[in-house]
């Protein structure tokens, strides 16, 4: 004999039921290395923790305000380098929610700002679990202050668009002579593998060579280091540095309000890393 189909009250009843018996999750941005940066709801996250999955950017020192008894599992996520795979991560996420622990995702910046927390958020809401999203700051936000310069001044650019570097396929690219024509700032992650490809095409969109431009690694951490140089020596100035990943490029006129230290590199031939 057929069981005979739950009501739409009954199946929701059922959902609310397998609710309070699994865990939740938060996705908490443990911002961009300054542990100092760290939000008030972030570390009372933390404290509640079974099981905390850490990112390689994010600073372990955060980690002190998790419980002695806490779990912690590292998933690293760099670009260049062994990877955790995404599906991987969601799958440990979901299993140990259903395991009834309360699960702390950390990711360094902000989990919706190129963090795939949107993903990871609609993968577990769709297996019932709850999740909570704590934001952090972003290092498009921090790079950039952390030399002095504003994404946005009234003189220079009243906007600023936050970009990838690269798509997840060659067609989802960011369409680069396009942005060249806005007068924007431009804030681009994970761009510096491909730095000399977005400078020919931001040219050729006719974004002048005279742009300032600044690269900042590892912004607010102990290992920042930035360079200030223009669109047109981007490459080639860039290579001369030895700055690499993480970095956030900042293209734009607001660059010129940079600290004197960094700007005073503006006007040589061959800009120089700034250790900070």
């Amino acid at each position: 004999m057929k069981r005979a189909p739950s009501s739409p009250k009954q199946q929701l009843e059922s959902r609310e039921q397998d609710a309070r018996q699994f865990g939740k999750v938060f996705l908490v941005g443990a911002g961009p290395g300054d542990p100092e940066l760290l939000t008030l709801k972030a570390v009372k996250a933390i404290a509640q923790a079974d099981v905390i999955l850490i990112d390689d950017l994010v600073n372990p020192e955060v980690l002190q305000h998790a419980p002695a008894t806490a779990r912690v599992v590292n998933v690293g996520k760099r670009g260049g380098c062994k990877q955790t795979p995404q599906e991987f991560i969601e799958r440990l996420l979901l299993s140990e929610a259903q395991a009834g622990n309360c699960v702390v995702r950390l990711k360094g910046g902000d989990p919706f700002i190129f963090g795939r927390g949107g993903e990871e958020r609609d993968h577990l809401q769709a297996e019932g679990i709850e999740v909570d999203v704590v934001n952090g700051i972003s290092s498009g936000l921090a790079a950039p202050s952390s030399i002095g310069v504003p994404l946005t001044h009234r003189e220079w650019s009243q906007g600023a668009v936050f970009i990838t570097g690269h798509g997840k396929t060659p067609d989802a690219n960011p369409d680069w002579e396009t942005l060249a024509k806005l007068n924007l700032t431009l804030v681009i992650y994970m761009g510096v593998a491909r730095c000399a490809e977005i400078q020919a095409s931001l040219l050729a969109g006719g974004k002048s060579g005279d742009t300032p431009v600044a690269v900042v690694q590892s912004a607010t951490g102990t290992a920042q280091a930035q360079l200030i140089t223009t669109l047109a020596e981007l490459p080639q100035a860039l290579a001369q540095s030895q700055i690499g990943s993480p970095a956030i490029i900042v293209v734009g006129d607001v660059v010129r309000c940079a600290t004197q230290t960094a700007l005073a590199t503006i006007s040589r031939d061959e800009p120089e890393r700034l250790s900070a």
